[in-house]
């Protein structure tokens, strides 16, 4: 009874030796990003009886069964999703907001305004000199800011496939670490506490990969995870100890796909994702503002070739290029400006023509035009935060949930510390009792 007893007890103080030692470890790295609570899980010692008592049970101690991370795949899954979808939705607002900075940063608004109303005092003395060079130099001033505007959109563009780029080697990067990690855990000893670290590793490598692009995680029973990009479809990215490459093409008008090794992938998730939105809206965005300066340079310069300019020879294109990045002042003599009806004598004050060009830009309306496109871009940008906002809601309540299972709750582990102190010394005072029964009995005569 009394070596029994000795037996029994050994087994707890060992149980709760280990038990201390996590609750230690917990404790120690409350602070450490993506660590994962760990907790020892006990089972009973129990032995069947001896001959002729095959049906009796001997329980015989405690034994630490394993050591386990408390956290759950569906929560983790949960985490990668959500994240994955407010990280794009938050590359995207950055990038349409760069968009809308671009063009409403330009001024080219408020220049169509002052060259209309230029336009608009020349009526009034079609001949006066200073009126005419207001207007060229209202003209020249809507060239800048839709030059500007053009290449604020070519900035943007440049700045985010630099981004993309950056994301894509970090993407495979992360990648890399995931492959070195599975073949690190298809070696480790079972339920180690080396097992557990590659665990937290991996589990933090692809929170970090879900960053960039969603991802789909199959996990093996040896803890190694296979990962597909773009969904369970997708092609794979990290199997067993290999990693593929992904890759980025940017096409001619600045819009970007990705690939798998030679497999194209369409990503849904992720700041790749996102930053490929944007660049899809800069493209129409950037289309709309060229459509927009070659109408209204086709408007004026209409105009000017069916009038005559103030020394009564045809009037000329005020305007040249194609494109807002490529719109030119094609004279700066204000004397070109064909404000008469052609054939005109030099000199006529007659505004026929004048009038004739501000009623087709009334009826072309390129303020509107450009009101219409910096409006669309501002609705887009407040959908898209109204969005980004729900997401990272969202997102955040799936991280406190895994937060809640899998952190260190420093209290919880200060009352684990006393239980497991208190279990190991009750299973020594046991022992000091076991031997002093059994010095008892071998004191007896």
């Amino acid at each position: 009874m009394a070596s029994d007893l000795l037996s029994i007890a050994l087994s707890g103080a060992k149980a709760a030796r280990t038990s201390l030692d996590v609750t230690a470890q917990n404790i120690a790295n409350a602070g450490t990003a993506g660590y994962v609570r760990r907790s020892a899980r006990t089972m009973e010692v129990s032995s069947s009886g001896g001959y002729g008592r095959l049906s009796d049970v001997s329980l015989s101690g405690v034994r630490v069964d394993r050591v386990v991370r408390n956290v759950d795949q569906f929560r983790q899954a949960e985490v990668r999703r959500t994240s994955s979808d407010s990280a794009r939705a938050g590359a995207e607002v950055s990038g349409l907001e760069n968009i809308e900075a671009a063009v409403e940063q330009s001024r080219a608004y408020p220049s169509l305004v002052e060259f209309d109303g230029a336009l608009q005092r020349l009526a009034g003395d079609p001949t006066d000199p200073s009126l005419r060079a207001g207007v060229i130099e209202a003209a020249r001033t809507l060239v800048g800011t839709f030059n500007i505007a053009a290449n604020g959109l070519e900035g943007v563009a440049t700045g985010m496939n630099f981004e993309v780029t950056a994301g894509v080697a970090e993407v495979n990067t992360l990648a890399g670490e995931l492959a070195r990690v599975n073949l690190r855990l298809s070696r480790a000893a079972d339920a180690s506490s080396d097992q557990s670290t590659l665990l937290d590793q991996r589990d933090s490598l692809l929170q970090q990969v879900s960053q960039y692009a969603d991802v789909d995680a199959v996990f093996s029973t040896d803890g190694t995870v296979e990962v597909r990009l773009g969904g369970s479809s997708g092609p794979l990215l990290v199997q067993g100890g290999t990693a593929s490459a992904v890759t980025m093409t940017s096409a001619a008008d600045d819009t970007i796909s990705f690939a798998v090794g030679a497999s194209a992938v369409s990503l849904s998730g992720g700041s790749l994702a996102g930053k490929a939105l944007s660049l899809v809206k800069l493209v129409q965005v950037r289309s709309d503002l060229d459509a927009l300066a070659n109408a209204m340079m086709a408007t004026v310069n209409t105009a000017q070739g069916a009038g005559a300019a103030l020394n009564g020879a045809a009037g000329q294109p005020l305007f040249s290029g194609n494109g807002a990045g490529g719109m030119t002042l094609a004279f700066s003599d204000g004397a070109g400006l064909a404000t008469a009806p052609a054939g005109s004598v030099a000199g006529s004050r007659d505004p026929g023509n004048l009038d004739m060009l501000r009623a087709a830009l009334a009826s072309s309306d390129p303020t509107g035009a450009m009101d219409a496109l910096i409006f669309d871009i501002s609705a887009t940008v407040s959908s898209r935060k109204v969005t980004q906002g729900a997401l990272q809601a969202i997102a955040g309540n799936a991280l406190i949930s895994l937060e809640a299972q899998a952190g260190v709750d420093l209290d919880q582990e200060a009352v684990n510390l006393m239980r497991f102190q208190q279990a190991f010394q009750a299973s020594g005072k046991a022992m000091q009792v076991a031997s002093t029964i059994f010095d008892t009995l071998l004191g007896i005569r």
